[in-house]
């Protein structure tokens, strides 16, 4: 299955259906009266955030979601003692269109870190069934992998393993900066190190590298509980490089061996990993005022009511703008009492005196959307 963690999707909530002009034809009813309806409702796109998906590969190849909007009134809306028998009715209201980006965060109780090609992925293979790609080569894990895993005395949690970090992957370099934001709800990081140096690199100063590129990192990841883990135990230099590690890193980090493809100190590295979870307070996320950062967003609309005007020489005019554009595409121009409505709704809107103080003459051409009509004082 393709690991798709970003998408870009375009929603459009549907037109309302338009209103209609008709009146009652009754026997015995002498005068009868307007009867024509609303344009029903369309639907909405509603975004319901879930724990079931691995991938957003529905969302990479589907694009393009449209619903519904608001039904445009009928005639019998606009009776009143002045005009018992109106033939105004609206349009349905035009879909909004937004352009959105999907992320998927995974959810995992544990997340691997360290520098490429330091045993992230033998570990997972060999605590859990995830069979992540493993070679002699950086960055063969690309994409994260996930495994459950099961701690000898009976407890289990969801272990990821994440890209190898590079420095300045907090910045954007390297394949790990991609998925830093998986590690954003687990609860512990447990951070492998090649004690050996088989890449040419000195452990300690892997170590702090790697925890320098998590405290710049948002979300305070430094701030969770951290397992440190010594892989590659059985290579030349590891003994040494142990004893020196311990060292710097003082005596409240506790440091556990490991060769992990014979599973030497495995076991004693899950059960310090299940006890930290156990420890552990579930992850909330913040961002630096420390406000909750939810999965229900809304819709915050600007000034509708606000609206343009450009000369656009030659006597032509162009007014734009949410609301104006709104009432053209809902207004029924093709009646006398439609056209009137809707020139009503301009006046009130302020567009006409907004025409006249730009300099806008009897006669000139105004344009909103494709409608045009003549400019009146």
């Amino acid at each position: 299955m393709n690991f798709i963690d970003k998408a870009v999707i375009e929603v459009t909530s549907g037109k309302g259906g338009d209103g209609v002009v008709a009146f009652r034809r009754e026997a015995h009813v002498p005068k009868g009266g307007p009867s024509g309806g609303d344009g029903g409702r369309g639907g909405s796109i509603v975004f319901e955030a879930t724990n079931s998906l691995s991938t957003l590969l529905d969302l990479r190849y589907n694009k393009h979601y449209a619903a519904g909007g608001r039904g445009g009134r009928g005639n019998t809306r606009f009776a009143s003692s002045k005009n018992p028998a109106p033939t105004i009715c609206e349009k349905g209201e035009p879909g909004l269109s937004y352009e959105l980006r999907v992320e998927l965060k995974l959810l995992a109780d544990v997340g691997l870190v360290g520098f490429p090609s330091v045993g992230k992925s033998t570990f997972l293979s060999v605590v859990s069934r995830a069979r992540p790609e493993i070679a002699d080569y950086h960055f063969t894990t690309i994409i994260p992998n996930l495994g459950v895993v099961q701690v000898p005395d009976g407890r289990s949690f969801v272990m990821a393993d994440l890209p190898g970090l590079i420095e300045g992957a907090s910045q954007g370099k390297g394949l790990g900066h991609q998925f830093l934001r998986h590690i954003e709800r687990c609860r512990v990081i447990v951070h492998i190190v090649d004690m050996a140096g088989s890449e040419g690199r000195d452990p300690y100063e892997d170590y702090c590298t790697i925890n320098k590129e998590l405290s710049e990192y948002q979300y305070h990841l430094l701030d969770r509980p951290q397992i440190v883990v010594a892989n590659k135990m059985d290579l030349d230099g590891a003994e040494e490089n142990l004893a020196a590690f311990k060292e710097k890193v003082g005596e409240d980090v506790k440091v556990f061996p490991m060769i992990a493809p014979i599973h030497e100190g495995i076991d004693q590295a899950l059960y310090a990993i299940a006890d930290a979870l156990d420890k552990a307070p579930i992850t909330s996320l913040y961002d630096e005022e420390g406000e909750e950062d939810s999965v229900l967003y809304t819709y915050e609309p600007g000034d509708e009511n606000a609206f343009e005007i450009a000369n656009m020489g030659n006597g032509v005019w162009e007014v734009t703008g949410e609301r104006v554009e709104r009432a053209v595409q809902m207004a029924s121009l093709n009646t006398d009492d439609g056209f009137k409505n809707f020139a009503i709704k301009m006046r009130n809107y302020g567009v006409d005196e907004a025409l006249r103080a730009a300099g806008c003459q009897d006669g000139d051409l105004v344009r909103i959307l494709d409608f045009e009509f003549q400019f009146m004082n």
